[in-house]
């Protein structure tokens, strides 16, 4: 990931909108994975995507559902 991105997620403007859409990348170090791995989680369906014009974007709050889950899991294991 490139420090721009980064400085991006960190950057709290106090009149910016939250972004709606995250890049892999952006999901990926939101979750601290790799962006292979995160690749990976999409891929299986287990982090939520979509395309928008032929770009891969994951939804703003699915990195923290995917994160729900699999709380949930581990604990009814």
């Amino acid at each position: 990931m490139s420090i721009a991105s980064v400085d991006t997620l960190r950057r709290v403007d106090a009149g910016a909108p939250a972004p709606v859409l995250l890049t892999v990348e952006e999901a990926a170090y939101c979750l601290r994975i790799g962006r292979t791995t995160c690749f990976g989680l999409i891929r299986t369906g287990e982090l939520e995507s979509l395309l928008v014009g032929g770009l891969r974007r994951v939804p703003a709050d699915a990195p923290a559902a995917y994160l729900a889950r699999r709380r949930a899991e581990q604990r009814a294991a």
